[in-house]
């Protein structure tokens, strides 16, 4: 038993800690099954959220995952859960979810990532004689790809295998914004690159009995398979793929969990250690904003619009000069957009005040939304939700929102972006009025990203908010700016004498 004090705190009967190094490794265990539907891959997060019919939104939101740069400076934790067929790694995941309690947890599926199957190895598995449980079952190219960008804080799409076809269906998942990633599957712990990337690797020890009858009784109850055809494929396939791939990577585990996701003292001390790397990978992006360019020059990307209508303005920076003939053969000079296509993005909830002005100009824009709002207790942003157009990546994006003081929500926004693959130069950040502060934050971080706006103000107040500034412009939009001494009472009946 060989475990590090500073790292873990464990009492040794529980548990078992194995150190090797990675230079011990194969790159892939050699070749040598069944068909399973275990667990599917799905974004998890734990309230406090919102859900409705269609969609979840979360009430707790993401950190920033950047610097001041607009760099990313920190990558997603990542759990690995490897163990044998039925041994309660899915329960496990769950059970370390539910004790994180925090937001923007993933939870990813190796079942996700197999092969699709020619039509011979079909027919086999359709007699149940492909064997699901070899390593050369798992597209470990793709798996590799995904879960390093997913830890970049990159958008990624992940297969949707169908476990009746074989194969993948047409639509694959889209998964973003994780700060915690719970790998899990048989082979999680069989190729060297997708070693690399585990930050925390855990094997669920579960007894071969066990495993057994929770096969039977999974295969016999949800499957509808009979009891002779459930033991025939585990001694065929499931049995000796254990033995001779799996059982053998428990020694390049961190921690070895007994019992499953009964062995709540393990799930605890996990827990404690992931808030620990959780709590040593924050960062504090608005002070350093507010403290940053000062001095500098307003940058060549800024561009201060005359008091000319919105339209001419959009239609200004979008259009290329072109004469078309009108039904009337008159020849006409105006300007067509070049490019393949243009997306709005509003920063909720004020960027909206500007969609209207977009729709009218651009008749068919896509439109995205992205919600981002201040902690409180911190003073940072936080992501809460975001709905983007798919295949964004291919547009000019507009970013929309009507004041920017210190640039740090405008920073997220950007960001996410371009975690979605959304080329820096096509990005135009689009303002009503700006501070110098949060122009020199988005020009510096971004500096290939157009910045527009009517105005600059210089200063910005204690309260961040720009000098003279506008006020509160969603709120005047929306007509939810009260009256300043409005109050409860006001609503209230006025008594009457009887």
């Amino acid at each position: 038993v060989h475990f590090s004090p500073s790292r873990y705190r464990c009492v040794p009967s529980v548990f078992y800690f194995f150190v090797y190094g990675e230079d011990s490794l194969d790159r892939l265990l050699p070749p040598v099954s069944t068909p399973r539907r275990k667990s599917t891959t799905l974004s998890k997060a734990e309230p406090p959220l919102l859900r409705t019919g269609t969609r979840t939104i979360y009430t707790a939101g993401r950190p920033p995952w950047y610097n001041e740069h607009g760099t990313q400076s920190k990558e997603a934790f990542v759990i690995g859960l490897c163990g044998g067929s039925a041994s309660g790694k899915t329960t496990v995941a769950n059970k370390i979810i539910e004790a994180l309690d925090v937001p923007w947890v993933v939870l990813l599926s190796m079942d996700s990532f197999y092969k699709v199957l020619s039509a011979e190895e079909q027919a086999l598995a359709a007699s149940n004689d492909y064997n699901f449980d070899h390593p050369g079952a798992f597209d470990f190219e793709l798996l590799v790809t995904t879960l390093r960008k997913l830890k970049q804080g990159k958008s990624v799409k992940i297969p949707v295998y169908d476990f009746t076809t074989h194969g993948r269906q047409k639509d694959w998942k889209n998964v973003y914004g994780a700060s915690v990633i719970i790998f899990e599957g048989i082979m999680a712990f069989a190729d060297k690159e997708l070693l690399r990337l585990l930050d925390m690797k855990i094997f669920v020890d579960t007894d071969s009995d066990i495993r057994l009858v929770r096969r039977l009784r999974r295969d016999i109850t949800e499957r509808g398979r009979d009891i002779e055809g459930v033991i025939k494929q585990y001694n065929k396939f499931v049995k000796p793929a254990f033995d001779q791939y799996i059982e053998p990577t428990m020694r390049l585990a961190d921690i070895v969990v007994p019992r499953g996701g009964g062995n709540m003292v393990a799930i605890d001390l996990i827990v404690q250690h992931v808030h620990s790397q959780l709590e040593e990978r924050e960062l504090s992006v608005r002070a350093l904003l507010a403290s940053a360019h000062q001095s500098q020059p307003l940058p060549q990307t800024l561009s201060v619009l005359e008091s000319t209508p919105q339209v001419r303005g959009l239609h200004t920076f979008f259009g290329v000069p072109c004469v078309v003939q009108t039904p009337q053969g008159e020849e006409y000079e105006g300007r067509r957009f070049h490019g393949k296509g243009i997306t709005g993005v509003s920063i909720l909830r004020a960027g909206e005040t500007m969609e209207p002005a977009l729709r009218a100009v651009c008749k068919d824009v896509r439109i995205g939304k992205i919600l981002i709002q201040t902690n409180m207790d911190s003073g940072e942003p936080e992501l809460h939700y975001l709905r983007l157009p798919k295949d964004i990546s291919d547009d000019h994006v507009i970013l929309m929102d009507s004041t920017v003081s210190t640039g740090a929500a405008a920073m997220m926004a950007v960001r996410v972006l371009l975690d979605h693959d959304v080329q820096e130069d096509k990005i135009l950040m689009v303002s009503l009025l700006m501070a110098e502060l949060g122009v020199h934050s988005v020009a510096y971080a971004f500096p290939q990203v157009k910045i527009i706006t009517t105005a600059v103000d210089k200063s910005i107040d204690d309260l961040l908010r720009v000098i003279p500034g506008i006020g509160d412009f969603g709120d005047r939009y929306f007509g939810t700016d009260g009256p300043a001494l409005w109050s409860d009472e006001d609503d209230q009946p006025t008594p009457t004498s009887s």
